[in-house]
């Protein structure tokens, strides 16, 4: 039998444990919330490694290239001294810290998932009497170019991405203001993506067109992506890093909106609303080039995009990786739009030029695209502690 005092003893026992509880549920969903919170914040990439970072990673939010051109008297010395400083400035960028007398350094917080990584163009080689890489090249003219100065080229690229807006911004002065005493800035260009929780993991994203932008690509982390992308050749400072084919491509969305998706599909050769081939379900699904319509006429027409850019479906050449920008918009409506393209590979040469030579030839979405930019540079492979980037090329 229970006492009335043993009653009224363990009622307030359960009663007091059922607040415990209760406050232990609170305290924990707020430990969530405020988890959840900064989770963006505490994102971060793994500076050092075989490979420089901000390529073999999923991408970010936003990003900015930012092309420079040696100063008259910049020697290999004066490059070394350089790299010695950029280094330092990404190890600790990527980790959410301020560089070393960083004038805002309120401005670190968090190293939303950071990355910057140096690149070496075709003049840089030229200017200071060094051997170019034998998997770096500078493009030939194409028919469908319209280059602008103000896009192309360079000596040196810094390309710096990550998922906060003021993070990058931060970043990137702090890289500029380093790299001022040795060269001078030749053109930057800012781009995005899609906000991460926007896209599922594994999923491609898309460009301003509509279209999933990347479907080809070999897998982050896989076989294929090693053999796409990594240089297993070269001079030694080269092995492990790779070529990048930079390309400003203007859109034209005025007239492009005014197409129904019937004919959006067909210059492309996939579906808009699930990346699928014009011959498939899934987006993964292998395009079908021979397949035929009751007519007789090719599903996926000679004209259309992926067939002129897969070369019949063979493996995938290169790995894109490309931003959209947006500038201005006109009193009338119309709006500067496009993509900062970016193709990785072991060997332009052999890689990403047979393919621009076979969209130059007859690709049906040149007339809503044009490019206006265009630069190649050569990606050094990545550093241990104690290294900076590109040592080995200017010692």
């Amino acid at each position: 039998m229970v006492s009335r005092r043993g009653f009224l003893t363990g009622s307030a026992v359960a009663a007091t444990a059922a607040v415990s509880a209760t406050a232990g549920s609170v305290a924990a969903a707020q430990v969530a919330a405020e988890s959840a919170e900064s989770a963006t914040a505490k994102r971060s990439l793994e500076f050092f490694g075989e490979h420089q970072m901000g390529i073999e990673v999923p991408i970010q939010a936003v990003t900015n290239m930012v092309a420079f051109d040696l100063l008259e008297g910049t020697n290999l010395a004066d490059m070394l001294r350089w790299m010695g400083l950029i280094t330092d400035d990404i190890e600790r960028l990527a980790k959410g810290e301020p560089v070393l007398a960083d004038p805002s350094p309120e401005l670190s917080m968090g190293a939303a998932s950071f990355s910057a990584y140096v690149g070496f163009g075709p003049s840089l080689f030229q200017k200071l009497n060094l051997p170019m890489p034998p998997g770096l090249i500078e493009l030939p003219a194409f028919s469908i170019d319209a280059l602008r100065s103000e896009f192309s080229g360079g000596d040196v690229l810094i390309h710096a991405a990550a998922d906060d807006p003021v993070v990058l911004s931060h970043g990137v002065r702090s890289l500029v203001r380093d790299s001022l005493p040795f060269a001078k800035v030749r053109w930057n260009q800012a781009g995005f993506s899609h906000t991460p929780g926007m896209v599922p993991s594994g999923v491609t994203h898309r460009n301003l067109m509509g279209q999933v932008d990347g479907t080809a690509n070999p897998v982050l982390g896989s076989n294929e992506f090693d053999l796409t992308v990594w240089a297993d050749g070269g001079p030694e400072w080269m092995v492990g890093g790779t070529y990048l084919v930079f390309r400003r491509i203007a859109m034209n969305l005025d007239s492009w909106d005014q197409l129904g998706t019937a004919s959006k599909e067909e210059s492309v050769g996939r579906r808009l609303a699930s990346g699928a081939p014009l011959t498939g379900e899934k987006e993964s699904d292998l395009p079908d080039y021979e397949a035929r319509t009751a007519a007789g006429l090719k599903v996926i027409p000679d004209f259309a995009h992926i067939r002129r850019a897969s070369d019949s479906g063979t493996a995938a050449p290169i790995f894109r990786r490309p931003f959209s920008y947006e500038e201005q918009i006109t009193a009338e409506g119309s709006m500067d739009v496009g993509l900062l393209w970016c193709a990785y590979q072991r060997d332009i040469a052999t890689q990403y030029l047979p393919m621009q030579q076979r969209l130059d030839e007859l690709d049906l979405l040149n007339r809503w695209t044009l490019p206006i930019g265009s630069a190649t540079f050569a990606i050094p492979r990545g550093v241990a502690p104690g290294e900076v980037i590109a040592q080995a090329l200017f010692s």
